[in-house]
């Protein structure tokens, strides 16, 4: 079998991958909190995950990886859009606001991530809908004096965990000294932190034993991977800026309710996103949603392709240099299939040893890039086309559909060819090259470059095609 190597945030070492159970090898990576569109930065962890969650599925079997990716929908950003509705005339309940706004925001973050070739995972919770769950747990962390409750807030013991502080490797006073933590007189510990707090009525609340109120956020998460993936899991995933502190408050949690589990055997953490050189921030004008992108016609294939051009554990820089460059690669990968590919044939092979063994290596997807680039020419047209499929760049649907795009623009032009050689002869005879001149330039707006021999007209489309220009063309 496959040999997996992955490095351990927790243990900050490269290692084999060694599943609890091979049969229902489980992950968990935290998920969006739905109060608007996805960024561009949020998209990262989606795709970087969504590489690991084929390459299990590859090596394990499609019905033996569970991957779970959360939702939470329970947040001040997403009460304040709810109240603003509701302040703006909306007669209904600010509960039945604050649903159609999650509502609405998950659809966009399935719409949006769909776009860049993202696999739905097998289970997406909703907070909301572990309430039971994170009480439960709470009420255990009180009853093993891990946790307290003071004027209607429950808070975690942060110094009953001896180990708090292992996977961001500081220590609990190392993090006072760094961190702005909340001030509040109900805190035993400037360090402890909320896993419920109380709502008043004109907010979302859940009656519990501490009087009516809402959920910390991390206790979410803990509830929901024990809920879904036991006491302990195979692999924990999300970006850098979650490792401190929510997932280092995740396993605080988890592992004092549960002493006899390990919680998530592996960590995994993405890097951060940058903008052309620059921290994105709507402030300097660098702020992406990636419905702003694929707005701005940047197929998702593009920017798949441009994110997985870095490591994932390096900080990425998005550009429109790479997005260019990326969309001409992709552009001649459709090309090649489209002259040499047979599809049928393309579906019916396996993945590339080598691509597997890049992703292998710790998810290198720079270097599974760089295996496409090397299937460039008639007999590896099949090869690519699989490949360019198992790495999410393309469904085997979408594919098709620019490979018969591809194809029908050929003959257009062909068609076209044989029109601009008539028109050449003609202006031959007459010296006057008028018609040829403005023909080209015609070719040239639809994206088709024209080479002319003594004897051919070749005309050749190129990235950004358009075979609806050419009905101008007469």
């Amino acid at each position: 079998m496959t040999e997996i190597r992955l490095t351990n945030t927790k243990t900050r070492k490269k290692e084999v991958f060694t599943p609890i159970d091979p049969e229902n090898v489980r992950m968990y990576v935290c998920g969006p909190t739905v109060y608007d569109r996805a960024h561009i930065g949020n998209a990262r962890p989606v795709i970087v995950f969504d590489v690991l969650f084929r390459l299990l599925r590859h090596v394990y079997g499609e019905d033996h990886v569970t991957y779970v990716r959360n939702f939470t929908d329970v947040d001040d950003k997403i009460n304040a859009e709810a109240q603003r509705r509701k302040d703006a005339g909306d007669p209904r309940t600010l509960e039945e606001l604050i649903r159609e706004r999650t509502d609405e925001t998950i659809r966009w973050y399935h719409d949006d991530m769909g776009a860049l070739g993202n696999l739905t995972p097998s289970a997406e919770p909703r907070a909301t809908e572990y309430i039971a769950q994170m009480i439960a747990m709470i009420t255990d962390l009180i009853a093993r004096g891990h946790a307290y409750e003071k004027e209607g807030h429950v808070l975690f013991r942060v110094r009953s965990y001896k180990d708090y502080g292992k996977l961001s490797g500081r220590s609990v006073d190392d993090m006072i000294a760094g961190a702005r933590v909340e001030v509040a007189p109900f805190k035993e510990d400037p360090m402890d932190f909320v896993l419920w707090k109380p709502s008043t009525d004109d907010l979302p609340g859940w009656e519990s034993p501490w009087g009516r109120g809402r959920p910390g956020w991390h206790i979410e998460c803990s509830a929901m991977s024990h809920e879904l993936l036991g006491e302990t899991f195979d692999i924990h995933g999300g970006g850098i800026d979650l490792q401190f502190p929510h997932h280092e408050n995740e396993i605080a949690q988890s592992m004092c309710a549960h002493p006899h589990g390990g919680f998530a055997k592996v960590w995994m953490h993405n890097e951060m996103l940058q903008v052309e050189g620059k921290k994105m921030s709507k402030s300097l004008g660098n702020f992406f949603t990636v419905r702003d992108l694929l707005d701005k016609g940047i197929p998702g294939e593009v920017i798949r392709f441009v994110f997985l051009s870095t490591h994932y554990s390096k900080p990425m820089d998005w550009t429109e240099e790479k997005a260019v460059n990326a969309e001409f690669r992709l552009h001649g990968f459709v090309e090649l299939i489209g002259m040499y590919g047979d599809l049928e044939t393309a579906w019916g092979l396996s993945p590339e040893p080598a691509i597997i063994d890049a992703l292998s290596d710790d998810l290198n997807t720079h270097a599974a890039l760089e295996v496409l680039g090397k299937m460039d020419d008639s007999a590896t047209a099949n090869r690519l086309a699989r490949n360019l499929v198992f790495l999410g760049l393309f469904s085997e649907e979408e594919l098709a559909q620019r490979v018969s795009d591809y194809s029908a623009g050929l003959a257009a032009l062909h068609e076209k060819a044989l029109e601009l050689q008539a028109l050449r002869e003609i202006a031959m005879s007459t010296k006057d090259f008028s018609r040829v001149d403005a023909f080209k330039e015609m070719l040239s707006r639809a994206n088709v470059s024209v080479r002319m021999t003594k004897t051919e007209v070749h005309l050749r489309p190129e990235v950004d095609f358009d075979p609806a220009k050419l009905e101008a063309l007469k």
